[in-house]
């Protein structure tokens, strides 16, 4: 049981005893001895995390003058204590006004006192309290797992053990994260004490309470003959390091020993952490820290001073001081530091032995991973890169790859290029299981009567009938407060069982990872078991599918849950949209997406981390790699940290969706925009030749031609503009290949920062790693200290076609759109079921600005066509379709495929680039 507490309230203390003991001076003679006892409690000898329960049958006989709590003030010590702590929680707060220290409690057995003290204590502070309450009887099994969750909680900052002593294992007080170990009980705590390490531990409370009192009563140890007296546990070194630490002289024994009336007779001070003396030795000093001790229940006036409660609260108040302390600490490791991090060293050849395979791919990639080289291995600056995963679409068809190229690779590259953690499998089976329970969905409605359906939706199972959890939030979503399967009307019945899908309005497409064109039409439910309920439909490539878009928009499983439940798949008859929670297989889409929700970690070849997740391209849906992967990146790399996160194609489309889409569902904003531009892709924007896949280049690409490229730069001027309609200032990287001349370069560098970017530079990490992007680096690191002056480039409350229409003029350059019949019918009926303040997310050619691939450079005047139009509800955005663009591409005359190859032997791949 887990009790999460403001500690606001009164506690009302239970039966067992509290503590009574403090410093008692004796007067002289007499001999002594302690009175045998057993110990029940735990390490520190406050009932916590030692003591026990030993019976003492002695009595004073000597004359002694006792000095009581009352004359060394000890209560003020404690409140000094308690002022200071919640002096440096509201010093904390200040600086992070949500931060909410707090310590958790591990409890076995009953309430008692030393809880109570903890407890009001922890109140006046200032800390909030977990507290996990496990029966007496429970294991240490049990109480190990307690420990690894509260391990893991970021937002625990200490942990506080409440234990008998059969529970005081070493494998139990060891489990606690040094960290977290605001008692100092685990031996890399105490061995860092030892060492001097006091910025890395906690002081034992129960020792630090014994040299606070010691202090507080003048009793300096300096030279000074220290006895303790009880057993050998962590407590006892503790105070053994402690004092000697202070100048005294420690003699150590059981508190049952034979000879311990000679040794504290000697003593000038005792320290009793079990049992208590019999008779009074000569003057001297006698801190008793045994609970058994503190057998009486105190008073009211005493329940009104922390001091006659004994060493107990001033030990209390000294845990929350260390619980405050645990989570200034965990503050301060939020902040930025540099990594300790062991780069991997390149020695580059010349010339590379990979080179790129295709002319198609510009290098952003490849421009991410050698930033990031550059930025980590090389400035040593904290860094991340965060990647889509690749599909295989184009892995084995156009495109190839996209691990990066040459010295600038994501590695294992194979792994990264095919399966990876089989992400994008698990998206196409739950893709495709919505798809199946679509159409079996409306066959069974067409095949069965309300009654027949509703004793299969929610049959008796030895004679209970119970409706699932997807199907109570059905009836709920309809109306019917009802749990009671046999008590609905037949008019509820059929209000439950009937979606009524109208098959003309169905949206969801299946969908495999393969790029193949003979699926962009097909029927489906020809075989005669489906009774003639043929419709005819498509597949999309996997990385198309509305749970890709889900996976990388989601910031966890809650919210990927709430998201896949809200996908709309249809609409029925009355026009209503239908989702998945409306076919009961939200829960099932989850499962199989659970672990797709972690990024996969990876790194470069120069060491440096790198987050792979998501994959949806930028053409056809909306091109980023994952927030989820975003946010745990920045909390890696702090506050002076970079997170280097790629977005499809240009910024006309990956860019645009990145500030549109992914920024407002993620609530975060870029610093920085890296513009990848090449010389041969700019020369192709001047008017060069056509250029095809697996045909060797152009002499126009291959040799000098500043013409071609200053005429080309229009595109580049249009992309800079582009970005600073967002309020970001532009970098350009320009991906060198080893055809470029200088001159070309510096042209394009020249021309870029004449048009607004703020600074242009070449980029050689392609042939030298992460030392051939040092210049891009430090650019990216100036540009960052810039004011940024981000903003949307629309209003979501802005009608859907106005949305499109502000795209279409001020990103792409159109004159205006077109939208076609169907296209208007869409929207109209999106409009009407709701969806009209989404963000919209265009799928159009990545090939030119406009809607024409062959259209290079800078077009202007155009019309826009919009073919049709589809809504992302799960993914949170309305799916325009522009002109002919597909979400299944095809084949190639000449694929990736013919390349790559299995070495049988080695099992060595090759090819694959």
């Amino acid at each position: 049981m887990r009790r999460l507490s403001a500690l606001r309230q009164t506690f009302t203390p239970c039966p067992p005893r509290p503590y009574k003991s403090g410093f008692k001076k004796l007067q002289p003679p007499g001999r002594q001895a302690v009175a045998p006892g057993t110990c029940t409690l735990i390490a520190g000898r406050d009932a916590s995390t030692s003591g026990g329960s030993a019976a003492g049958t002695g009595k004073s006989t000597g004359a002694a003058t006792r000095f009581g709590p009352w004359q060394i003030g000890h209560d003020t010590v404690v409140r000094r204590i308690i002022q200071k702590s919640k002096e440096e929680i509201a010093l904390l707060q200040r600086a992070r006004p949500t931060f909410k220290p707090v310590l958790a409690i591990i409890q076995a057995g009953e309430d008692d006192y030393v809880l109570e003290v903890n407890k009001k204590i922890a109140a006046e502070v200032g800390l909030n309290i977990i507290h996990i309450c496990l029966p007496s009887e429970c294991s240490e099994d049990e109480i190990v797992d307690e420990i690894i969750k509260l391990n893991e909680d970021s937002s625990v900052h200490g942990i506080f053990l409440h234990l008998p002593l059969v529970f005081q294992t070493s494998r139990v007080l060891n489990s606690v994260k040094k960290e977290k170990d605001v008692d100092g009980i685990s031996d890399v705590n105490f061995g860092r004490l030892v060492r001097g390490d006091m910025n890395k531990c906690f002081d034992p409370p129960i020792a630090s309470a014994v040299l606070e009192l010691l202090t507080e009563s003048d009793a300096s140890l300096v030279g000074k003959s220290v006895l303790i007296a009880g057993e050998n546990g962590p407590l006892e070194a503790a105070l053994q390091f402690l004092i000697q630490k202070s100048g005294g002289v420690v003699v150590s024994c059981l508190w049952n020993a034979n000879n311990l009336q000679s040794l504290a007779y000697d003593a000038d001070v005792i320290i009793l952490t079990k049992g208590k003396l019999d008779h009074e030795g000569p003057a001297m000093t006698v801190i008793n820290c045994d609970p058994t001790e503190l057998s009486e229940k105190p008073n009211n006036q005493e329940m009104n001073h922390f001091m006659n409660w004994g060493v107990g609260p001033l030990s209390a108040a000294l845990r929350m001081q260390n619980a405050v302390e645990g989570s200034r600490r965990w503050l301060n490791g939020q902040q930025y530091k540099q990594w300790n991090l062991r780069c991997l060293k390149l020695q580059p050849l010349s010339p590379v032995p990979r080179i790129t395979p295709t002319p198609l791919g510009e290098g952003k990639s490849t421009v991410t991973i050698g930033l990031v080289q550059a930025l980590t291995a090389q400035l040593k600056l904290n860094s991340f890169a965060c990647l889509r995963q690749p599909s295989q679409g184009p892995t084995f068809g156009v495109k190839g790859g996209a691990a990066g190229g040459g010295y600038a690779q994501v590695i294992p590259m194979e792994e990264f290029n095919l399966h990876l953690t089989g992400d994008i499998h698990a998206i196409t089976a739950a893709n495709n299981l919505l798809a199946a329970a679509i159409d079996a969905r409306i066959l069974h409605e067409a095949t069965q009567s309300d009654k027949a359906l509703y004793n299969r939706l929610v049959p008796s199972i030895n004679g209970v009938r119970q409706f699932s959890a997807v199907q109570v939030a059905r009836l709920q979503k309809l109306g019917i407060k009802k749990s009671n399967p046999d008590s609905l009307t037949a008019e509820e019945i059929n209000l439950f069982v009937r979606l009524d899908i109208d098959p003309s309005t169905i949206t969801w497409q299946r969908v495999v990872d393969t790029n193949d064109r003979f699926l962009r039409k097909i029927t489906v439910g020809q075989a005669n078991t489906e009774k003639g309920f043929t419709r005819q439909t498509q597949f999309d490539i996997a990385v198309a599918s509305e749970i890709m878009a889900i996976l990388a928009l989601s910031d966890g499983l809650v919210d990927m849950k709430q998201r896949l439940g809200k996908m709309v798949v249809a609409s029925n008859k009355k026009g209503e949209p239908v989702t998945a929670e409306d076919l009961g297989v939200t829960g099932a889409l989850a499962v199989l997406m659970k672990d797709a929700i972690k990024p996969t970690l990876m790194q470069t070849l120069e060491g440096t981390p790198v987050f792979v997740h998501a994959g949806p391209f930028a053409n056809i849906a909306h091109g980023n790699s994952s927030v989820l992967a975003d946010k745990i990146a920045l909390k890696v790399v702090g506050e002076e940290g970079f997170v280097v996160t790629e977005a499809g194609f240009g910024a006309d489309i990956g860019m645009e969706k990145f500030f549109n889409i992914k920024c407002r569902s993620s609530g975060l904003c870029p610093d920085v925009v890296v513009l990848v531009a090449t010389v041969r892709a700019l020369k192709m924007h001047g008017g060069g030749p056509n250029v095809t896949a697996g045909v060797p280049l152009p002499k126009e690409y291959t040799e000098e031609n500043l013409q071609l490229v200053s005429d080309g730069c229009c595109n580049l001027q249009k992309q800079i503009q582009i970005a600073h309609i967002f309020g970001v200032p532009v970098v350009v990287a320009v991906n060198v290949f080893k055809t470029d001349s200088k001159a070309e370069l510096e042209l394009v560098c020249q021309i870029a920062k004449d048009s607004g970017a703020f600074d242009a530079v070449p980029c050689y990490h392609w042939s030298r790693g992460g030392k051939g992007s040092i210049e891009l680096a430090e650019a990216v690191r100036k540009a960052a200290q810039q004011q940024s002056q981000f903003r949307f480039l629309y209003d979501l409350q802005m009608p859907i076609v106005e949305k499109i229409r502000t795209i279409a003029q001020k990103i792409y350059g159109a004159k205006d759109i077109e939208l076609s019949p169907e296209a208007q019918a869409k929207l109209d009926w999106y409009n009407k079921q709701g969806f009209g303040e989404l963000p919209v997310c265009m799928a159009k050619t990545h090939l030119s600005l406009s809607h024409q691939p062959d259209k290079k450079g800078v077009p202007t005047g155009f019309i826009l066509p919009i073919r049709t139009v589809r809504a992302s509800i799960g993914a949170g955005f309305i799916y325009p379709l522009v002109g002919t663009m597909s979400t299944m591409p095809g084949l190639p005359t000449r694929p990736c495929f013919y390349d790559i190859d299995l070495d049988p032997e080695t099992e060595q791949i090759t090819g694959l680039f």
